[in-house]
């Protein structure tokens, strides 16, 4: 076979919501993680400008973000080498779907693939024992363990509900910088609001940021106005709302990863061919 003909016939193969997942899953963390850190940091710098004179009242927040960035850290790397890994798994149960179908019988990855996971012949023909490729016999291992979408289901759902719970407190600080800018739209446009200017306020203290007792804790009136108007407060937001993007798309990769998987261990089981619960 020539070489664009092999890669046609392997393509033939790919889990296209796989790929399509995969892309999305590795796009919506470096989104939440690197714009989650920054923002994170922006924070820690309005607080410390603006809020409070005194380190005691936002130390225990500072240690708070500094804990939440190494969490990013980790998290950035668990989900690229999980991305990665089902991404594999979506190319091999794909493939043992589209052999049972007979579109995937004529690669070797294809040949090795239905040995391992559809319980398909293991290098014995009509003529007796045959020499088994050394590429089928890669994909024999891989296969024995990369076969078994019903693992990958379980833990992708138990991911999901886990990222579910961090797409949800990304919104938070989403709602108190909206909040904030809303606040901010009241004082530079008084027509609007039948409030006096000196009573509009953005209190950290409210939100749980600062301690009661932390000193100014809230700024008013055209100092909050100048505020909003300053590129660190401008970022932050964008930031942050770029996190809470990211977030979003991590976890619809990590739903039609949950589908794709579910579809083919689903398709194995019913064919009487796919592995035991």
């Amino acid at each position: 076979l020539g070489l664009l003909e092999c890669c046609a016939r392997c393509l033939i193969g790919a889990p296209f919501a796989s790929l399509v997942a995969t892309g999305l899953c590795f796009l919506g963390v470096a989104l939440f993680c690197g714009c989650g850190h920054e923002a994170l940091t922006g924070t820690e710098q309005l607080i410390e400008t603006y809020f409070s004179k005194n380190y005691q009242d936002y130390e225990y927040l500072i240690d708070v973000i500094h804990a939440f960035q190494y969490v990013i850290y980790g998290t950035a790397s668990f989900f690229f080498l999980y991305g990665a890994l089902l991404l594999a798994e979506g190319f091999y149960t794909t493939g043992a779907v589209r052999q049972i179908f007979g579109d995937y019988r004529t690669t070797i990855c294809g040949k090795g693939l239905s040995a391992t996971v559809t319980g398909g012949p293991k290098g014995r023909g009509a003529r007796g024992p045959q020499r088994a490729h050394s590429l089928q016999r890669v994909c024999q291992c891989l296969g024995k363990w990369l076969g078994h979408p019903d693992k990958f289901v379980g833990i992708t759902y138990v991911l999901s509900i886990i990222w579910l719970l961090v797409f949800a407190c990304s919104a938070v600080p989403v709602y108190i910088y909206f909040n904030t800018w809303t606040t901010c739209q009241s004082i530079a446009n008084p027509s609007k609001t039948s409030a006096s200017i000196g009573t509009l306020c953005a209190d950290a203290r409210m939100y749980g940021v600062l301690p009661w007792n932390a000193f100014p804790g809230k700024v008013c009136g055209s100092n909050l106005l100048s505020i909003c108007k300053t590129s660190e407060f401008q970022m932050t937001f964008h930031l942050f709302i770029a996190a809470f993007v990211g977030a979003a798309a991590t976890l619809v990769s990590l739903l039609t990863f949950m589908i794709a998987a579910t579809y083919n261990f689903a398709v194995l089981k019913l064919m009487g061919r796919g592995t035991k619960f």
